[in-house]
């Protein structure tokens, strides 16, 4: 008997496609795994079973069904977009238990394109932190259920590397998708400002906020990434040689990158200059006063969210973190200190097609209840371990987390790949590179 769980969507949907396997075969065996595996992890609010069965029936009595990129393919969506017929509750007690209406444009494409919803993912509150942790659950690393999965799409990276699905929908505002995915072993890509659509009224934190895909494949993220983006996925082109930079320098003054992600970075280095690429190491100009950029910005983008909700019913760290923000929303809407840093940077990669550096500086906090303690504790711990994404979420260029290499606790390890704007087939095609010459362990060893 063919299992299908742990298989890439690409696989799964040529299957459904060929008819070798229905779609409800390829559910319910997902959704088994679900049952057997998410106590441990915690990747999942709310999970669809009998609405993904009937979905998966009404893929397979479709008439473009052979025509269909995704057919069959079960996928998890993030709490904070919206799913017809479920409550989109954004990991807090604030928000109604209120079934949505209609799909978020992006649950819409992928549902369009075969895709069968399987359930909602936790989240941190609000999608404020680096761990997903909250009153409505804990998200942990699949690889090290000890440690968080990260955030703040953490539940749908969780339930990728689990083997869950094999694919989830998450977004990434100030490195929610690739924070996740570099402590979960995952490929993602935040894509730039305009490439995949946010959904009309959303919060996207004054435009820095990306909706993105989550896999375990550079095939698979690419073809998410086409049918989110509304796009054709042909195959690859084979990037010619590129001028690589390789920084290991965090952006934020007094945060170490730590060894194995330093290690991490030279050999994705080694690596792409085998490959052929010009590689050497040069560090972005990044401005002193990026951490205080970063930190405006990130509240000032919570205050904005928190604005229509009851604050008793807020975790203290988010209110904290709300009214931090208040005085800094007219500034930050502004977009001015953004453009400034654009402009800052845009040399660097006149001289640079891509920039490589660590994913994160070290592995992700302890698993736990983050959300039950103070907001500077909050903040410290979210700056020391990943200071090197928020920098290209103010800029609004693409950017690429991709395994490499693992830890001393045998948990994966990961780079991060960014370029200028609209050069995502560029970073997916050497993401492929990479891959090619390192490959990495899909999922985590849970059974």
């Amino acid at each position: 008997m063919t299992t299908w769980a742990g298989r890439t969507a690409a696989e799964i949907s040529a299957a459904v496609r060929e008819k070798r396997v229905t779609p409800r075969e390829v559910v319910a065996e997902h959704l088994a795994r679900i049952e057997r595996l998410d106590g441990r992890v915690g990747a999942f609010r709310a999970v669809r079973a009998e609405a993904a069965l009937a979905e998966a029936d009404e893929v397979a009595a479709r008439g473009d069904f052979a025509e269909l990129p995704l057919a069959g393919v079960p996928v998890a969506v993030k709490d904070n977009l919206a799913v017809r017929g479920e409550s989109r509750r954004i990991g807090s007690a604030a928000t109604p238990d209120t079934p949505s209406a209609r799909d978020h444009v992006t649950v819409a494409r992928l549902r369009a394109a075969g895709a069968v919803v399987v359930g909602v993912t936790n989240v941190p509150e609000l999608c404020v932190f680096g761990t997903t942790d909250g009153v409505l659950g804990i998200a942990r690393n699949p690889w090290d259920t000890t440690r968080s999965a990260g955030g703040s799409s953490g539940g749908s990276a969780a339930a990728v590397s689990a083997g869950m699905v094999p694919i989830a929908l998450g977004n990434d505002g100030m490195g929610s998708l690739r924070i996740p995915a570099a402590n979960c072993g995952l490929v993602t890509i935040k894509p730039g400002q305009g490439v995949i659509p946010t959904g009309e009224g959303d919060s996207t934190w004054f435009g820095m906020a990306e909706n993105g895909p989550l896999a375990t494949t550079v095939e698979d993220a690419r073809l998410m990434f086409s049918v989110l983006a509304g796009v054709e996925s042909g195959p690859l082109p084979a990037p010619g040689a590129l001028r690589i930079a390789v920084s290991l320098r965090s952006p934020l003054a007094g945060v170490t990158i730590s060894r194995p992600y330093a290690a991490a970075a030279r050999d994705a280095a080694g690596l792409l200059m085998r490959a052929g690429h010009q590689v050497r190491r040069a560090d972005p100009p990044y401005p002193m006063s990026l951490a205080t950029t970063s930190l405006t910005h990130w509240t000032a983008g919570t205050a904005a969210d928190a604005r229509p909700l009851d604050p008793r019913l807020l975790t203290r760290r988010t209110r904290v973190h709300a009214r931090l923000g208040r005085p800094f929303l007219n500034t930050v809407s502004s977009g001015a200190s953004r453009e400034r840093l654009r402009r800052r940077l845009e040399p660097f990669f006149d001289e640079h097609d891509v920039l490589l550096t660590p994913a994160l500086a070290r592995r992700s906090p302890k698993a736990g209840p983050w959300h039950e303690r103070g907001w500077l504790s909050n903040v410290l711990a979210n700056t020391n371990y990943s200071p090197l994404t928020p920098a290209w979420n103010l800029t609004g260029w693409p950017a690429m987390s991709v395994p490499c290499g693992s830890l001393p606790s045998g948990a994966p390890c990961a780079v991060q790949l960014v370029g200028r704007p609209g050069t995502e087939s560029q970073l997916l095609a050497l993401a492929g590179q990479l891959e090619e010459r390192n490959p990495w362990r899909r999922t985590a060893p849970m059974d």
